[in-house]
C-alpha cells in the first residue's frame, strides 16, 4: 500500500486527481492486504476515498489540515523506518518485498463500491517499465494512428476492415442467425422508413464501426461532436439540441431520407456499465436494433471527460492493437405479447438487452452524473447564446 501525501492543496481544486487516481489506487490495492486489513485503507485523499473507496477510514490530522494520514497502514520495513510520521500510526503491518511481489491485484468484483467513472488517458498501470515503453512507443504510435485515419477516410469501406486490420487493429462483427443485411433505401417512395439502430456508447467511432460493418452509409445523431471530427467524419452526423420535441421531429425526418443510428447514453462509459437509455428513440419507430459494442485498448483511452475530444480518434488509434467487437441483436418491437409498453420500458429493455450480450450493468447514472463527478460540471457549456454539452 501507498501513501501518498499532497500538502497545501485544496480538495476543491483536486478535480483532475478525483478523476484519474481512483482507478489507479484500486488496481494497486494487494487482495491480501485488503483481506488483511479489513477494509482499512491509508488515504490517497480523504474525498477520493468517500467517493470511490466505500470502507471505514479513520483520519486524524497532522502537521497541517491538508495532510490526511490513516491510522491503519500497510509498509514495508525500509519505508516504516525511513519517516518519523509513521509513529503516528495506531497500528502498522510489516511485510517484507518478498510477500509484496506475491500479492495478486484486488479482483474487480471485490472493490468496495463499483469503478465506474475515471478519467485521463492511460489506460495502464503506470510503472516504470510501463511508462518508459509507452515513451518509446508514442512516436510509432503516432505515425500509425496518422496511417489508420487517412486510410479510414479516403478508402472505401468495403476494402477499410480488412486493410486496417493488417496494420493490427482488430474488428469483429457478429450477426444473428434471422438477420437481413439492410437494402438499399428508397428516397422519396411514399412511407418508405430507415432502420433505427441503437447502441450503446464506448468511443467516438461507434456509428462509425456500424456503417462499415453493415457496408451502408448511415446517419448519426450526436448530443455534441468537436468541429475536427465533424469535418473529418466519413458519414453524415447531426446534432440535436435537448429540446424534445425539437429532436424527436428531426430524428422522425432523418429516418424517412435513411438508416439512423444513435447512442442514447449520451456519453462514453469505459467500464462495463451502461448509463441510463434516454427513452427519445422508442418514440421514432416501433422496430429497433439493438447493437452492442465494446472496444479494449491497451495504452490509450480514446474518450476523456476534460482532455481535448477532438484528438480522441487519435489516441484510440494509437494503440498498438485496439479491438473491437460489433453484435448485431434481434429487433425489439414496441409490443410484447400484444401488450404496448411505454417508451421508457422499451428504452430499459433495449438496454437490458445490450448488457446481457455483452455482460455489462445497467445503471441509472447519466451524462450529468458523469460530468460531474469527473469535471466537476454538468457537461454543458454556455458561450453567448450557444450551448455545447459535451459527450
Amino acid at each position: 500500500m501507498v501513501m501518498v501525501c499532497f500538502f497545501g492543496l485544496k480538495k476543491e481544486k483536486f478535480i483532475e486527481g478525483r478523476a484519474v487516481l481512483p482507478k489507479f489506487f484500486l488496481e494497486d490495492v494487494g487482495k491480501e492486504s485488503f483481506e488483511v486489513l479489513g477494509g482499512y485503507f491509508v488515504g490517497v485523499m480523504e474525498e477520493i476515498t468517500r467517493e470511490n473507496i466505500n470502507v471505514a477510514l479513520h483520519v486524524e490530522e497532522i502537521i497541517t489540515p491538508s495532510i490526511a494520514i490513516g491510522s491503519v497502514g500497510c509498509f514495508m520495513r525500509k519505508s516504516c523506518s525511513d519517516f518519523e510520521c509513521f509513529s503516528n500510526f495506531k497500528e502498522i503491518y510489516l511485510v517484507s518485498e518478498q510477500e509484496r511481489r506475491n500479492w495478486h491485484p484486488l479482483p474487480r468484483d471485490s472493490y468496495p463500491k463499483p469503478l465506474i467513472f475515471h478519467d485521463g488517458r492511460l489506460a495502464f498501470r503506470p510503472t516504470y517499465l510501463s511508462t518508459l515503453a509507452m515513451f518509446i512507443w508514442l512516436p510509432m504510435g503516432f505515425t500509425l494512428a496518422i496511417i489508420r485515419i487517412i486510410i479510414a477516410l479516403t478508402l472505401p469501406s468495403k476494402i477499410v476492415i480488412f486493410i486496417v486490420h493488417l496494420t493490427g487493429a482488430q474488428l469483429r462483427v457478429f450477426y444473428p442467425n434471422n438477420f437481413i443485411s439492410p437494402s438499399k433505401f428508397e428516397k422519396g417512395k411514399k412511407g418508405a422508413k430507415g432502420v433505427l439502430y441503437v447502441c450503446n456508447h464506448r468511443t467516438l467511432l461507434d456509428p462509425l464501426l456500424i456503417s462499415y460493418c453493415l457496408r451502408t452509409p448511415l446517419t448519426a445523431v450526436v448530443y455534441s461532436l468537436s468541429r475536427m471530427s465533424e469535418i473529418i467524419s466519413p458519414i453524415k452526423t447531426v446534432r440535436l439540441t435537448r429540446n424534445r420535441e425539437r429532436d424527436a421531429e428531426l430524428m422522425h425526418e432523418l429516418l424517412s431520407q435513411g438508416d439512423l443510428v444513435v447512442c442514447p447514453e449520451g456519453t462514453t462509459c469505459r467500464e462495463p456499465y451502461l448509463l441510463r437509455f434516454s427513452p427519445l428513440f422508442s418514440e421514432i419507430s416501433d422496430e429497433i436494433r439493438p447493437v452492442a459494442i465494446d472496444c479494449r485498448v491497451s495504452v490509450f483511452y480514446g474518450t476523456t471527460a476534460r482532455g481535448f475530444k477532438s484528438l480522441d480518434p487519435l489516441f484510440f488509434f494509437m494503440n498498438p492493437w485496439p479491438r473491437c467487437t460489433v453484435r448485431f441483436l434481434d429487433v425489439v418491437r414496441g409490443r410484447v405479447d400484444d401488450y404496448e409498453i411505454s417508451k421508457y420500458e422499451k428504452a430499459n429493455l433495449v438496454q437490458k438487452v445490450i448488457a446481457k450480450e455483452l455482460g455489462f450493468t445497467c445503471t441509472r447514472l447519466t451524462r450529468k452524473d458523469k460530468y460531474l463527478i469527473l469535471a466537476g460540471n454538468d457537461g454543458i457549456v454556455q458561450d453567448g447564446n450557444k450551448i455545447e454539452l459535451f459527450r
